[in-house]
């Protein structure tokens, strides 16, 4: 992957294909709920090892009955292929 900022189209056809996903300025960001901590810990385990085998890294934040993941590419500043990748293999969990 290029690990290029994407365009106001790119994204928009990215995000057709990322149900619930939406964009908070230069970020993907999607809350999930869960019935409790662990349901929101035994998914955040799983976005950690999707996350180190695309060496990509989300910030994560959970607790109770959440868990909400925020993808962006830092060293490029904003958000990239990169990140909508990553972003369709959380969605696949």
């Amino acid at each position: 992957m290029e690990r290029r900022i994407l365009n106001a189209d790119e994204l928009a056809a990215g995000l057709e294909e990322l149900s619930g996903w939406s964009v908070d300025e230069k970020e993907l960001v999607k809350r999930y709920e869960f019935e409790n901590f662990a349901g929101a810990l035994a998914f955040v385990n799983k976005v950690g090892e999707v996350a180190e085998a695309a060496d990509h890294h989300p910030d994560i934040k959970f607790g109770w009955g959440f868990a909400e993941i925020r993808l962006t590419t830092h060293d490029r500043g904003g958000i990239t292929d990169v990140d909508l990748a990553t972003a369709k293999k959380i969605a696949e969990l």
